[in-house]
């Protein structure tokens, strides 16, 4: 199964020769350390237990959130949906800053 990056291509069970699998899967376990850190943070951490740093054949690192319960995958939806809803105000303001930078430097030229 692979996606359209070719990310979620097979896991590697037979590795190649020349693919950096061991950095790539420790870039994947400091991810996913990370994640578990805020999900332990809000509770959530007996949620996903099947949480694990992998790689894939290409040396992709990868984070397997494994199978969760419905309820745990809506509440996941959530909290990114309420951080971006809480991000957004602060880009629009630094995008306000940088449109007014620009229409200052292009008035002054």
């Amino acid at each position: 199964m692979t996606d359209r990056r070719g990310v979620v291509a097979k896991r590697a069970e037979n590795l190649m020769p020349g693919v950096p699998y061991v950095r790539c899967w420790a870039q994947a376990r400091r991810s996913a350390g990370a994640l578990a850190a805020q999900l332990t943070a809000l509770g959530l951490e007996l949620d996903f237990p099947g949480l694990a740093a992998d790689v894939n054949v290409s040396g992709d690192g990868l984070v397997r959130l494994g199978s969760v319960q419905p309820e745990a995958a809506l509440i996941l939806a959530e909290l990114i949906v309420s951080g971006l809803a809480a991000e957004m105000p602060m880009h629009a303001e630094t995008l306000t800053r940088e449109t007014r930078n620009v229409s200052q430097s292009s008035s002054a030229a």
